[in-house]
């Protein structure tokens, strides 16, 4: 370890810290875009929005915007486009606490996957750390089985295909620059959330009004109340993105894993500040439970 590390390391933490304040805030937004625009509409939207800002800092020579290998990078920003899609579909039904838990259930299937897909070795440490995040799951959620849906499991699903990207991102994408990570993943947004458009246009139907329409409502033109929403999403994405990638850039992955669980802090703190949610103390101690898992899977797997 170089001396000039710690130093590095608080940078990284700041960076990673800023990071979740940015994106615990704006995806609380997700539920003033549920109320009019559809989940569709809003990831072609926020693409179309930041695609030309990534342009412009291409230009300005923050990096370049094409793939070393393009099949490895799209395979990666097609795991992460699900994933996005889960989380995000989550937001418009449920606290933004369960939903952050469930997406942070990323580290636990991590492990499973190159464990059972890879073939790592994993020890007993990284076992009870995959036992007390299932655990945590179960808390979050503070359902019985009964009243268990498939509503209940969008963000760990979402967590399931995060870790497919945070899989692909390691074993494939090595030396990417951050905009030809972030282009591709815009690139998809947008071409899912027009395909997903066209067809809902097609098909027609009844739409349900509110936020229970969030997952099925085709093109809308009424954008005055979204779309102010949408576009500090799409600025907001990028530089907490940004952040991210700093952050692992100069610090220790091991060591900055860690603050990535400061979301848990932001994202409820804001949903509270906005909206008015409120957490129960068996979903804090299901909280607790995932990101001790995550953070003893982050330090041993580096």
């Amino acid at each position: 370890m170089s001396e000039n590390l710690p130093s590095n390391g608080r940078a990284a933490a700041s960076c990673m810290i800023a990071a979740m304040f940015v994106v615990g805030c704006i995806d609380n937004f997700i539920v003033f875009i549920a109320e009019t625009v559809s989940i569709w509409q809003f990831q072609a939207l926020r693409a179309a929005i930041a695609l030309p800002l990534i342009l412009g800092l291409s230009a300005f020579g923050a990096g370049s915007i094409l793939p070393k290998r393009f099949w490895a990078v799209l395979l990666r920003s097609l795991f992460l486009t699900i994933s996005m899609l889960f989380y995000f579909g989550s937001l418009a039904f449920m606290p933004m606490a369960q939903a952050l838990a469930g997406l942070f259930t990323s580290p636990i299937f991590v492990l499973l996957i190159t464990a059972f897909a890879l073939g790592e070795k994993i020890g007993p440490i990284r076992v009870i750390a995959v036992s007390l995040g299932f655990l945590g799951i179960l808390l979050v959620l503070n359902k019985g089985l009964i009243d268990l849906n498939i509503i209940s499991f969008l963000p760990v699903f979402g967590g399931v295909f995060y870790a497919l990207a945070a899989v692909a991102t390691r074993q494939l994408c090595e030396g990417e620059s951050t905009l030809s990570l972030l282009t591709m993943l815009l690139v998809l947004q947008f071409l899912f959330g027009l395909v997903a458009l066209i067809y809902l246009g097609i098909a027609g139907g009844d739409v349900a009004p509110g936020a229970d329409g969030f997952l099925t409502r085709p093109w809308t033109w009424s954008l005055a109340a979204a779309l102010p929403w949408i576009i500090i999403q799409a600025v907001g994405s990028i530089l907490g993105i940004g952040l991210i990638f700093r952050a692992y850039q100069i610090g220790q992955a091991s060591y900055v894993a860690v603050f990535e669980y400061s979301a848990f802090i932001f994202g409820p703190f804001f949903a509270w500040l906005f909206i008015g949610q409120q957490i129960q103390l068996l979903q804090v101690a299901g909280i607790v439970c995932i990101a001790a898992a995550g953070v003893l899977i982050a330090r041993r797997t580096l």
